[in-house]
């Protein structure tokens, strides 16, 4: 089945600088700058005077129909960045063997993790800061999926693997995202 034209708007504050170069859309707000490609997709972005972006496919498969709602999720998510931002917090937990975690550079470093000798070792995507509270790791920046990615890497390298989970209940947990 062909629907015959698909179209969504997505509106911006007068503050953010907005530039399409063809299937490339850059923001620049007050904290920060994106850019996003959409190449390889059947969508055509235009921009209006009133700081607006229109999203378009013609003629396009139903399928292809839901990149337009999934364009405008991305671009969505661009405009809290570069306004906002995006944090996600993380608790630390542990019952039996007091973690340290140290910060260097684009590396978060958990050591005596669960009485282990050697470090665990989680990546720090590119534009992210990550920084410690007391016992909560806190996980910023301006795009969505490399904070998210931060946070899961984070999360993802506390992971117990053959131990009781209902004994062993140390990690670095994800609670907050704002």
């Amino acid at each position: 089945m062909k629907i015959p034209y698909v179209l969504r708007v997505v509106k911006a504050t007068p503050e953010i600088e907005i530039e399409i170069d063809g299937q490339t859309v850059k923001l620049k707000g007050p904290n920060a700058s994106l850019s996003r490609s959409f190449a390889g997709t059947p969508l055509m972005f235009r921009l209006d005077g009133s700081n607006t972006i229109i999203i378009e496919a013609k003629n396009i498969k139903k399928r292809d129909a839901a990149l337009v709602g999934t364009a405008e999720a991305h671009i969505k998510n661009m405009l809290k960045g570069v306004t906002k931002g995006f944090t996600y917090k993380l608790k630390t937990a542990y019952a039996h063997f007091p973690m340290n975690i140290k910060i260097e550079q684009d590396k978060v470093k958990i050591e005596n993790f669960i009485g282990e000798r050697a470090p665990r070792v989680a990546r720090i995507e590119e534009g992210v800061q990550v920084t410690l509270d007391g016992e909560d790791v806190v996980v910023t920046g301006a795009d969505k999926e490399k904070v998210s990615q931060t946070a899961a890497n984070i999360q993802k390298i506390t992971k117990i693997k053959e131990y009781d989970p209902r004994v062993f209940s140390d990690g670095i947990f994800l609670y907050s995202k704002e």
